[in-house]
């Protein structure tokens, strides 16, 4: 084996200095940590997506079997998942789009070496576990902003590997392609990386480092079709022969979702400023986590299931079936559920809770003014991009990543008109995203501690 292995670097090694071209050489060398980083991304991402998948087949088969059981899972999985966070990898908390943003802040040459806090081996492995515990115990997170902090982690490991010869590649293109990789195969978007990368975490020309950025999600993506299949992340909804008039149900929903998104970024910031001012001890962080869990536990058991998990099924339901019209409560419920999931201190994100949110606000609206099931099926999706417009301040991000994910190209305007609608009414609720103000929570803490 290590013959063949021998051979086959003599043999690239032979080939590459064959190339007279220095310019090309340099632009290789640059090229090939990305390349790496995005298969690895890729492979990560899917094998990530099984795990979560089987930890959610996995709550519902306990609850179908007894579900009372969610009465003794639920406060096992809430403080199981904040512990293992707590004592191994503190900065695996939460969604980890923030601890990216923190990290491409802090690369520059006075602070990069504080990234390892935020992007790291360790990181990774206490992600998965910690948001896998946390959605078997009924935890209503996602597996999106986590795949984007493993991405993140990857590509920074193999920029740390790379022999001293090499040429320099941008710590700070280097996380942010990442990024991109990582939601892009996450939800297989590949433009909804790109313009995620562009507007949510570049501050740079991006000039610089489009080429890598580029090839980087079309690696990543293709790695994580070969894996998985060509597939999308939910489907085919039938939306042809919808009239303009759309639009004003659209804007309705949008305004909507967009307050109330702002509001559920409020209020979980507020528990979080809540918590680190008044449980000062690790009792007092259990038996918050234990009422939080009990409280999801008791809407599960006597209300309704659909406060658990990261809501993909919803989605489904509203856009492929007859049952359009989900009941008045369920938007309530799929904001609480995250609202105590995503402040529990435990790892998960919140792009498919925000999605789901949006589309049951957008569907219950729908049916109070008795809309067609096509239309239906478009202010759902509106009111998806609309939700995570208001968590995320990033509309455009959110208009493409729903349109690749349904391969919808027709309602690009629509989506579109729902993210602006969005972002224009969630400012007045709050000015800053959700991400921002914890970005600026993950850079004081790391600062403090390094002065």
């Amino acid at each position: 084996m290590l013959k063949i292995l021998a051979l086959i670097r003599r043999s690239i090694k032979k080939s590459f200095d064959n190339i007279r071209n220095e310019q090309l050489k340099n632009n290789l060398l640059q090229a090939v940590p990305f390349w790496i980083g995005s298969v690895i991304t890729g492979f990560m991402a899917v094998m990530y997506a099984k795990i979560f998948a089987w930890g959610e087949n996995l709550l519902h088969f306990i609850l179908n079997w007894h579900l009372w059981m969610i009465f003794i899972i639920a406060p096992v999985g809430f403080v199981l998942s904040w512990w293992l966070v707590k004592e191994f990898a503190p900065n695996a908390k939460g969604s980890g789009i923030p601890q990216v943003m923190a990290a491409v802040e802090l690369a520059n040459p006075k602070e990069h070496r504080t990234i390892r806090n935020l992007l790291s081996v360790k990181i990774i492995v206490f992600k998965i576990l910690s948001s896998l515990v946390l959605v078997i115990g009924g935890g209503a997170v996602g597996r999106e902003g986590p795949t984007i902090q493993i991405a993140g982690s990857v590509f920074r490991k193999v920029n740390e590997y790379l022999p001293a010869w090499w040429p320099k590649i941008s710590k700070k293109n280097m996380i942010m392609t990442g990024a991109a990789a990582g939601l892009a195969a996450a939800f297989n978007t590949p433009l909804g990386g790109i313009v995620f990368a562009v507007e949510e975490l570049s501050k740079t020309h991006i000039n610089y480092f489009k080429t890598a950025l580029f090839t980087a999600v079309i690696i990543a993506g293709l790695t994580a079709q070969t894996l998985a299949g060509s597939y999308l992340y939910l489907g085919y909804p039938k939306t042809n022969d919808v009239s303009l008039m759309v639009m004003f149900p659209i804007m309705l929903v949008a305004g909507t979702a967009g307050i109330l998104a702002s509001q559920l970024s409020v209020i979980m910031l507020k528990i979080t400023a809540w918590k680190k001012k008044k449980l000062k001890t690790d009792r007092a962080h259990i038996v918050f986590l234990i009422i939080s869990a009990l409280l999801i536990a008791s809407v599960a058991f006597f209300i309704n299931r659909e406060i658990l998990g990261s809501g993909k099924e919803i989605m489904e339901r509203v856009l492929f079936t007859s049952e359009k019209h989900e009941d008045w409560y369920v938007p309530v419920l799929r904001m609480l559920g995250p609202a105590l999931s995503f402040t529990s201190g435990g790892a998960g994100g919140i792009f498919a809770p925000a999605l789901t949110a949006g589309a049951s606000i957008g569907s219950v609206i729908s049916g109070f003014i008795h809309l067609s099931q096509n239309e239906t099926n478009v202010v759902v999706l509106a009111g998806m991009v609309a939700f995570l417009t208001g968590i995320t301040r990033a509309p455009f991000t959110s208009a493409i990543i729903v349109l690749e994910m349904t391969d919808r190209h027709s309602l690009i305007f629509h989506l579109m008109l729902a993210g602006m609608v969005s972002s224009i009414v969630s400012i007045l609720v709050s000015r800053h995203s959700l991400y921002d103000l914890i970005k600026i929570n993950f850079l004081t803490e790391i600062r403090n501690k390094e002065n």
